[in-house]
């Protein structure tokens, strides 16, 4: 048993010898190694010899891909919140109740969780890059398309419109920094992705408060357009394809059989300098990977611009369409689903009777004041990308030396501690000052927001990495089933949010809320326990395979 996770006869993917001991005197022929630290990381998964593959790209390079595209992913998620701040505007000029303005981020985001669905299919087949410019194009357009609307059936179009350009960010960036970079090296880059996906929202209600009420509504859909117009050559030159046909014999996190290291044999000349891996022409773990190491030419510059270069499988598309969707019988991906999809959802409840809370007496906030509310919550987004990007790698790297070098995915679930702490404190806390505000006023409740969305960001980087980690083989789909819950369960929560918060008074139901995410929290202590078990049970049946997908 290691660490308390309960051992299985058989091969668990995802559980990888990632430290040599200390006690080895010499480290396994033809594996490649991280060599800049203190101690000697094998590098997972194992890098091919082809100069195209992602894993051999500088380190400067992989993180500037990952930079701009965390960038482009903080336009697409302005586009989910942009209305809160609006929510009496808006209910003025369309002549609209409260709970159809709030419709207008619901269908947003029924848009992304389909259009997701699409974007993953064929994102397995074609790869990445043509779906990155395809979103960045659309963000222009239909942000132009909002800010012009003067009906609401226009805004309602034109807002699904924006969830279909909001979906390959959303559903695809967390999926590029697992093709980017090795196992060791993900906590942050994850972290970093999570805070441009879910925290720079946050800072969104701020700025669109005082655009209307300085320059007007529209002027908010326009500015998303401007900026992202202003990233679109970024995208254009600089992320060239993250998806790479690597040998199944690489993907030591992934592959049926586990590669351990040894104590004898000669040492690997290979090592990784500056966070580069180096080259080896040395690879010898059968004859697929040996194919691999045949020294392919470098594509040119110019050929990586191109929007295709190359299926990325031989599967069937409809089939490819259709696998995320067994999967929400996979534990592990259901785990994630709850873990990250129910408090992004109480996040979405939140900014959707936000405005009913403070518009009306005794407060009588305006749009501006309104906006200034989600200050906490942007901060709270910030806090907990830093706390998620230090705990990640800390608590993994620890216990993993624990364990004698070998790393199990479940280690990431020590972020759930702190999201159980933050989130939920976070949404007592709101619903019961929320209940009263003549008596605690404006600030508590937004330092209860602000710890809310620290929760929900490390909930959102514990179960993106545990999904890269331990199911990479999956993972594009499994983040299509985590995009459809929490979009879906979005979206559902914005028909009710007004009626409940009627009918059951704030603090009663953000109580019942807030119980719900404690017991969602507590799940993850069984899914620790028998995480690996669970891995290995669906690595010998495979759910895809049942069901004729795979």
């Amino acid at each position: 048993m290691g660490l308390g996770i309960l051992e299985t006869t058989k091969h668990a993917p995802g559980t990888v010898f990632v430290l040599d001991d200390a006690s080895r005197s010499s480290t396994t022929p033809n594996l490649k190694y991280d060599r800049t630290g203190p101690v000697d990381i094998i590098l997972v998964p194992q890098p091919s010899d082809d100069p195209n593959d992602p894993l051999n790209w500088p380190l400067w390079k992989r993180d500037l891909i990952t930079c701009i595209l965390s960038l482009v992913s903080v336009m697409a998620a302005t586009l989910g919140p942009i209305l809160a701040a609006n929510t009496l505007t808006l209910s003025l000029y369309f002549e609209r109740d409260f709970t159809a303005v709030a419709l207008l981020t619901g269908y947003h985001l029924c848009g992304v969780g389909v259009a997701g669905v699409l974007c993953v299919a064929s994102a397995r087949f074609y790869g990445k890059r043509h779906l990155y410019l395809l979103g960045n194009l659309a963000l222009i357009a239909f942000s132009v398309w909002a800010g012009r609307s003067t009906s609401y059936n226009s805004m309602l179009w034109a807002r699904l419109m924006q969830g279909l350009a909001v979906a390959p960010f959303e559903a695809l960036v967390n999926a590029s920094v697992g093709d980017l970079y090795f196992v060791h090296q993900r906590g942050k880059r994850m972290a970093l992705s999570n805070l441009a996906l879910f925290g720079g929202a946050f800072f969104t209600p701020v700025l669109v408060g005082k655009i209307t009420h300085t320059i007007e509504w529209r002027w908010s859909f326009y500015l998303v357009a401007i900026f992202s117009a202003a990233i679109l050559p970024l995208v254009v030159f600089l992320v060239p394809e993250t998806a790479f046909r690597r040998s199944s014999a690489l993907n030591t996190d992934t592959a049926s059989i586990e590669i351990k290291p040894t104590s004898s044999g000669n040492q690997s000349s290979s090592s990784e300098t500056k966070g580069e891996p180096s080259a080896s022409t040395d690879w010898q773990m059968g004859d697929e990977a040996r194919k691999i190491a045949a020294n392919p030419s470098k594509v040119s510059y110019l050929a990586s611009l191109l929007p295709f270069n190359g299926r990325k499988t031989d599967e069937n598309l409809l089939k490819l369409i259709l696998r995320p969707f067994p999967l929400f019988f996979h534990p592990g991906v259901l785990w994630a689903c709850l873990i990250q999809g129910t408090l992004i959802g109480w996040t979405v409840l939140i900014g959707v009777v936000l405005a009913a809370i403070f518009l009306g007496p005794p407060l009588f906030f305006d749009e501006v004041l309104t906006g200034y509310m989600y200050s906490g919550a942007f901060l709270g987004a910030v806090v907990g990308f830093l706390l998620a990007g230090f705990i990640s790698d800390w608590s993994a790297k620890i216990l993993t030396k624990r364990n004698h070098g070998v790393y199990e995915p479940e280690f990431r679930l020590v972020l759930v501690i702190p999201q159980l702490i933050f989130g939920c404190i976070g949404l007592y806390g709101f619903g019961i000052c929320s209940e009263d505000v003549t008596r605690y006023g404006w600030f508590p409740p937004e330092l209860f927001f602000g710890f809310e969305v620290m929760g929900m960001v490390l909930g959102a980087v514990a179960s993106a990495l545990y999904i890269v980690d331990a199911h990479r083989e999956i993972a594009i789909e499994a983040f299509t089933c985590l995009l459809l819950f929490k979009n879906l369960f979005s979206f559902a929560l914005t028909w009710y949010a007004y009626k409940w918060i009627i009918h059951f008074g704030i603090r009663n139901t953000f109580v019942v809320i807030a119980s719900v995410q404690v017991a969602v929290c507590l799940l993850s202590i069984p899914m620790y326990f028998f995480g690996k078990r669970n891995r290995a049970f669906f690595h010998c049946h495979n759910i895809l395979n049942l069901t004729h997908l795979a």
